[in-house]
């Protein structure tokens, strides 16, 4: 730049302009993905929904992708809401301060380790078939977020434990079947076993509407590209930002610092259902019993802190 370049640009206006734009409060992101569908409680506790699962996208070899994730607050009141990188078969830092927690055989270590321990999520193409909390759904593919205990549903249904039952693939376009999703509240828990699947039947009537539909499906290898989780080191910050001030975290680092990785797999009591307020009809992700059902509800609570 030259400076008869200089002096014409550097105007009074320009650099005010400049200030305005950075002092402009930030926009708040939403970080609802409304590709996900969520099946909805009404006021006594219940939910109810047909979806039918699909098969794996065009050029993908599964109809689902599994994701770990640890979901927890710290004693400094924040939270630490993030995927695991042992979802992609990397270190962990949460992964490796529990297995140290565990390690030390202390009893109150091994109760952190329980709170902070890793939880599973799937997710999946569906239709949505009957919705009757958000009529709009239905007709539409989305994806499904959902745990363990739905998981183990389609699992079983496969490889049905009694000689009079017969195997039935949930994913199959032809040969698959509605799931009727069923869910209730019991002792203060999720509970869906009642859900279940109804008779096989094709998803469509011929194979060019189930072609059109095939073709609307969303990809599911999003959810395990390395580029969608944070690096160790990003995780470890976050980690530390969260737990920080804490003795028990020092004690947790030197016992990490000195011991090496081991996969921990710790049993532990369920998380009681949030509870839901009895005027409003509340929508819910909905996961397993102690795995992830109360995802979601740990971002809204995050997100007010």
């Amino acid at each position: 730049m030259s400076l008869a370049t200089l002096k014409k640009s550097n105007s009074l206006d320009k650099l005010l302009g400049a200030v305005q734009v950075e002092n402009k409060p930030l926009e708040k992101k939403s970080y609802i993905d409304e590709r996900i569908w969520k099946p909805v409680m009404d006021k006594t506790g219940n939910g109810f929904a047909i979806i039918r699962f699909l098969p794996a996208p065009d050029g993908e070899d599964l109809p689902w992708a599994k994701v770990w994730n640890h979901a927890f607050q710290g004693p400094t009141g924040q939270w630490y809401i993030e995927n695991s990188l042992t979802t992609i078969g990397q270190n962990d830092p949460v992964s490796e301060m529990n297995s140290a927690y565990w390690n030390s055989g202390v009893e109150s270590d091994k109760e952190i380790a329980r709170k902070q321990k890793r939880k599973l999520q799937y997710f999946a193409n569906i239709l949505v078939v009957k919705d009757s909390a958000n009529p709009s759904n239905e007709g539409k593919v989305m994806l499904y977020r959902f745990g363990k205990k739905i998981f183990d549903k389609c699992m079983e249904a496969m490889q049905p434990a009694f000689e009079d039952e017969s195997p039935l693939n949930p994913f199959d376009f032809w040969e698959g079947a509605d799931f009727k999703l069923k869910l209730r509240k019991v002792e203060g828990y999720w509970n869906y076993d009642k859900s279940e699947f109804d008779s096989p039947s094709p998803i469509k009537d011929n194979d060019d509407d189930i072609e059109a539909l095939w073709k609307t499906q969303y990809s599911l290898k999003e959810f395990t590209e390395s580029t969608n989780f944070k690096t160790y080191d990003e995780l470890k910050t976050r980690l530390g930002t969260v737990l920080a001030g804490t003795t028990s975290v020092g004690n947790a680092v030197n016992i990490m610092e000195d011991s090496p990785s081991v996969t921990v797999t710790v049993d532990t009591k369920e998380e009681p259902a949030p509870t839901v307020n009895e005027s409003q009809v509340t929508a819910f992700s909905e996961g397993s019993n102690e795995e992830d059902d109360t995802m979601s509800y740990f971002e809204k609570l995050a997100d007010k802190g």
